[in-house]
């Protein structure tokens, strides 16, 4: 009867309690620690169950980085294309600071998924919706570049300053020395560590500032009837 019950409550595995379980544990342990056998521990199965829903562990990423696209806010209806597309970038970007590993993850997937595909596609639809051009939205979309995902490459990449007070004004003191144009902006600022996608990324008003000036550039290419051929 024990025996019964307990078959009874088990939740049964498929793909996307795989997949959403495979999220949650790299939420938790990080992404280089996700293997097969680890999600099978936290699922409470033998890794050969996993097999029936996941070929391997590339497409155990793939399916993860669907799961990571599918929490993007849906473009809203009757919204400018301006609006619409920040809008759907900025939420993009809540997903990958929810999940930080998820930029790497997304950089290293050689072949686009179809929920990656309906993305894109969305987004695409978005310029083209607004009167852009076939030529000027593949140039816009060149230019968004991972921008569109939520995430962008710091300029600046480099470990985090020592902990201890005296070594980090050592490790300033130097920085300026040697490299005093880039002491000025690196120490000009401060940037919000809590707002970081994965490490060395811009904050979020870093990327907000890029976002709006590319988007009123593109829209201002718009109403020039910019092309390609003749771009002055």
């Amino acid at each position: 009867m024990v025996q019964q019950v307990a078959g009874a409550r088990r939740v049964p595995l498929n793909r996307d309690r795989v997949l959403h379980a495979a999220v949650a544990l790299a939420d938790r342990v990080g992404i280089e620690s996700l293997s097969m056998r680890t999600l099978a521990q936290e699922l409470g199965v033998v890794p050969m169950a996993l097999y029936k829903h996941v070929a391997n562990k590339e497409e155990l990423l793939d399916g993860m980085v669907d799961v990571i696209v599918g929490e993007i806010d849906p473009p809203e209806t009757g919204t400018a294309w301006k609006c619409a597309i920040r809008q759907r970038i900025l939420s993009a970007r809540r997903a990958m600071l929810r999940h930080p590993w998820a930029s790497r993850v997304i950089e290293s997937r050689p072949h686009p998924t179809l929920v990656v595909f309906d993305y894109l596609n969305s987004v695409v639809g978005m310029f083209r919706a607004g009167g852009f051009s076939i030529d000027l939205t593949h140039h816009v979309m060149h230019a968004l570049g991972s921008r569109v995902w939520g995430f962008t490459q710091e300029v600046f990449p480099g470990p985090p300053p020592p902990a201890d007070p005296q070594q980090q004004a050592a490790v300033f003191e130097e920085l300026a020395r040697r490299y005093p144009y880039i002491a000025e902006i690196a120490l000009g600022e401060a940037h919000d560590n809590g707002s970081v996608v994965g490490q060395g990324c811009d904050d979020q008003f870093e990327f907000e500032f890029a976002l709006d000036l590319l988007l009123d550039g593109f829209e201002r290419l718009h109403q020039q009837g910019w092309t390609s051929a003749h771009p002055s």
